[in-house]
Order: C-alpha cells, then structure tokens, then sequence
C-alpha cells in the first residue's frame, strides 16, 4: 500500500514538513539519511556548535540538540522514521516509487525532497577537525560571526564570489580586520558588490593566495597560505576561518527524474511555492534554496511543503 507522504532528509525543512504533514493526519514516513563521514542525519545544523539566530532560544542552542528536539516533535505526532537513504526515484508513474540504501522499495502518493546542500570545504584535516568541534572554522558567516568567540578579531573567508563579498562584509561588525583570501588576481562578484568590499577600511585582499593549512589545536590560531605564483608559504594569524566556495545540492539520487537550475538546485514551478516540475514532489531547505541557506527558511519552506502537498493531497481526493 502506497504511502501518502515521504519526506527525503531531515534537519530544519524536513522535521518541520513533517510535523505538520503528520498534524494532518497523513502520517508522513521520513527517511532522515545515514551518517556518513560527509553528512548526519539533521544536516548542516549537526556541524553548528552555537545557534543564537532561531526565535524561541533566547540563550541560543547547540545545533545537534536543535534538531533532537525537530526530531523528537515530529515524533510525537507519530512520525515513521528510517535511517536510510534514498538511493533512487522514479517519477514518471504514480504512485512515485522510491529505493532506499537497505534495498527496500516504498510507493507514495506525495514527496517532499528537503536533503539540502553540503557546504564545499577546502579539505584539509585540520580545517575539517576544527569545523566539527566548533574551533572558529564555519561556513556560514551569518549564522555563527556574531557569536562572542570571533568578536574584535582577524577573520579571514576564504572566497571570490558575491557570497564571499557579502560575508566578509557582514562580519566587518564584529571583527578588527577581514582578510578575503582569493586565488585568483581579482574577485568573481559582481562590480557592486567588488567596490563594497574594496570600499570597506576594514577589509584587506590576499590575491593570487591559497590556503595550505589550517593551524591551531582546540582553537583556531592562524592559516598557513601559499603564493600561487612565487609558491611561497607564510602563516596569517586570525581568530576564525569561514568558508565562502559554495554549496552542492544533495541531488545527485534524483538521477535527471526532476528540473534542476545550472548549480543543481531543484527548480519550482512558482516564486514562493515549493512544488517542483514533477507533479505531486515538492522541495524544501537548502536543496531548493541558493540564496538564503538558514534554519529559519528552510523551517518555513519545509511548512510551505507540506501544506502544498496536503492540499495537492486533498484536491485529488486521495487523503
């Protein structure tokens, strides 16, 4: 028998479509992914030490304990969770027809895909070891630069795009200096948002530079860089690293079963609608948003999904 609803992932988008898909009475199956060296049930939030933007945590929370209790609301509503991922869909009848990594096939009347988007890393131990234990490295500026830990210290981004741009400058508020290091001999972003930065007294450029190393034990003391030119090393101090070079959609299972954007972000049919170029699959979180990638959007869209689908549901008569 077909389920009326699956939602593909968890974290914030996937845990809110389902409390609200399962306060429908639709009784929603979650299938919130395996861990893996790469990814954790709950996503991104899972790497967050301190969330102190989410309205309701005035003292701010831990990004795990943030998603437990996600987790342990759509519970309570009686949601049908699986640790697995979804390998493969297929789209094109209905019931849709999913596989999961433990080879068990699910049919479903609705879909929601909320399996966001994996920040790209520089790769370096040391970089990843200190992101995971919150030791100042981040890939979200906006979500952790205001915290206590990076105040009146050197950052550094590393990044040439407008995202980089618009965090460096975001965090000129709470740093003494932001060090953009790019390496290439002058930035992607657009010509705006070039002489934002370029016009900021507290930003500085490292052209022509990478980052070889990320130093410090606990905490974060400095990066070593590399002349990409002379090939020259030296070691900056700074008191936080944020990584600016983008995002990858976890999109790859959908195998070209759904219209994707040129970066790989599902694609909706509307502006401020969540259904997609499939019929009865909607999107949520990160995986269908470029632009803002926080908590509290990826909440809001994993309602709006629900909603949609509900109503797709009930239209059809098939709730």
């Amino acid at each position: 028998m077909a389920e009326k609803i699956v939602i593909i992932g968890s974290g914030p988008a996937g845990w809110t479509a389902a409390i609200y898909a399962a306060r429908a009475n639709l009784k929603p199956v979650v299938y919130e992914g395996e861990p893996s060296n790469i990814m954790v049930p709950g996503g991104q939030l899972m790497y967050t030490t301190e969330v102190e933007n989410y309205p309701g945590f005035p003292s701010g929370v831990r990004g795990t304990e943030m998603m437990d209790l996600f987790r342990q609301q759509s519970l309570r509503f009686e949601t049908q969770i699986f640790t697995e991922d979804i390998t493969s869909v297929d789209f094109s009848s209905h019931p849709f027809k999913l596989k999961s990594s433990e080879g068990n096939e699910i049919e479903s009347l609705s879909v929601i895909i909320a399996t966001g988007a994996m920040a790209n890393w520089l790769n370096l131990p040391n970089e990843q070891r200190l992101a995971h234990s919150g030791g100042g490295v981040s890939a979200c500026a906006v979500c952790d630069g205001a915290l206590p830990a990076y105040r009146d210290k050197v950052l550094v981004v590393v990044g040439g795009g407008d995202s980089a741009v618009e965090e460096a400058i975001y965090l000129t508020k709470f740093a003494s200096k932001v060090v953009i290091v790019h390496r290439r001999a002058e930035l992607r972003a657009s010509p705006i948002m070039q002489e934002r930065a370029k016009s900021e007294p507290k930003i500085e450029f490292k052209w022509n530079t990478v980052i070889t190393d990320v130093l410090g034990d606990k905490v974060i003391t400095g990066i070593r860089i590399q002349d990409t030119i002379s090939k020259e090393e030296s070691d900056l101090e700074c008191g936080g690293l944020f990584i600016a070079i983008g995002h990858t959609p976890n999109t790859s299972f959908l195998g070209g079963s759904i219209e994707l954007d040129e970066e790989g972000f599902i694609g909706t049919r509307q502006s401020w609608r969540t259904a997609t170029s499939v019929v009865g699959v909607f999107a949520a979180g990160d995986v269908m948003d470029p632009y803002y990638k926080q908590a509290i959007t990826a909440a809001g869209t994993g309602c709006m999904a629900a909603l949609e689908a509900e109503r797709w549901l009930a239209h059809k008569g098939l709730t």
